[in-house]
């Protein structure tokens, strides 16, 4: 009898060991990466692919996490990669070159990468948001350039973050070089110091606590944060809002754009799963769930968007634009420089 049931139980274990397995593909991301259970359910539902993601702290950590483990890479993809890291990733072959469907449909102003090996998914402008109620109540006019801020009436009303360590304080210093040039930009940033601009090391801390116009109700009414941060205070306040309590200034060069790529790690096992995957960041589906969950915008144009997303943001019509290949050469350098003229 017990012969019987070992038998049966060693059976039973070859017909489980032979059945399909289900797939699994795993994605590294950004730590800002959000996007909805039901637009991920439904991928697995058509695909038999179930999709974890790894969080790997901010774009810069999750690409020396996956130069890091190259050849050998611990996800299958990775997202998050902007055009401010865009070069070193490129030029360290992490990529299986690959393009998706619904390609074609992307405007060429996104594809910095002609071979493909990587593939943008959405963008969004870094800008400086303003509390409203405080230009209004001090009858204040708006700044409508950089080099206004260092005009007297804006005297430590910024507060900026350490490029070293925030991904938007990196995009408002790569503004300032499109905007003066790389032997200009740093006699911009003395005369903001002289101006008492206030700098901390993340978005949080400058958003949250030193920005007046936030919960933090802080010191200063002007912020580097994102040209879509004021809907997120329409959408995510308490109470209903006609308006929202910010805005964004967005004049010639005041806002930096970034764009979001997504990559096949080489060295992946599951390579027809995460070209799949690469098909559906593109899709309909996944880009019209983009706004609302990381508040930047699609790259594919059919993708409907949200009209609350829409109604509270100001879009800059000539954001500011550094060459990947200039700032991969100059990057650190220009940091460095910026970091003893204003840290010292």
């Amino acid at each position: 009898m017990i012969r019987k049931i070992i038998i049966g139980l060693l059976m039973l274990a070859v017909f489980i060991s032979c059945m399909p397995q289900p797939k699994t593909l795993l994605v590294m991301t950004h730590d800002s990466f959000a996007i909805s259970e039901d637009t991920m359910a439904k991928f697995s539902q058509e695909t038999g692919i179930q999709v974890s993601f790894l969080p790997s702290g901010d774009a810069g950590s999750a690409l020396n996490r996956a130069i890091l483990s190259k050849g050998s890479p611990v996800a299958d993809i990775i997202y998050g990669i902007d055009n401010t890291f865009l070069s070193r990733a490129l030029a360290e072959e992490l990529f299986i070159p690959y393009t998706p469907q619904d390609y074609e449909k992307v405007p060429a102003e996104f594809k910095l990468d002609d071979q493909a090996r990587v593939v943008p998914i959405n963008y969004g402008d870094v800008c400086l948001n303003y509390d409203r109620a405080y230009f209004e109540t001090n009858n204040l006019e708006l700044p409508d350039s950089l080099q206004e801020l260092t005009a007297p009436e804006y005297r430590g009303m910024l507060v900026v973050e350490n490029p070293a360590t925030s991904s938007p304080g990196l995009a408002f210093l790569l503004a300032t070089v499109a905007e003066f040039g790389p032997d200009g930009y740093l006699d911009f940033w003395q005369d903001l110091k002289d101006n008492e601009v206030v700098v901390v090391n993340d978005w949080e801390t400058a958003y949250y606590t030193n920005f007046s116009g936030s919960v933090g109700q802080g010191a200063q009414p002007m912020v580097v944060s994102y040209g879509t941060s004021p809907a997120a205070e329409v959408i995510f306040a308490e109470q209903e809002l006609a308006q929202s309590p910010t805005a964004s200034l967005t004049g010639q060069n005041m806002c930096y754009r970034q764009i979001e790529f997504a990559g096949i790690l080489a060295g992946t096992e599951n390579l027809d799963a995460a070209r799949q995957f690469m098909d559906f960041m593109l899709s309909q589906d996944f880009q019209e769930d983009i706004p609302m969950n990381m508040f930047v915008f699609p790259v594919n144009p059919d993708a409907v968007i949200p009209g609350e997303f829409l109604a509270h943001i100001q879009v800059p019509e000539q954001p500011a634009f550094v060459e990947p290949e200039q700032i991969a050469q100059n990057r650190e350098e220009w940091i460095e420089a910026w970091r003893e003229l204003m840290l010292q």
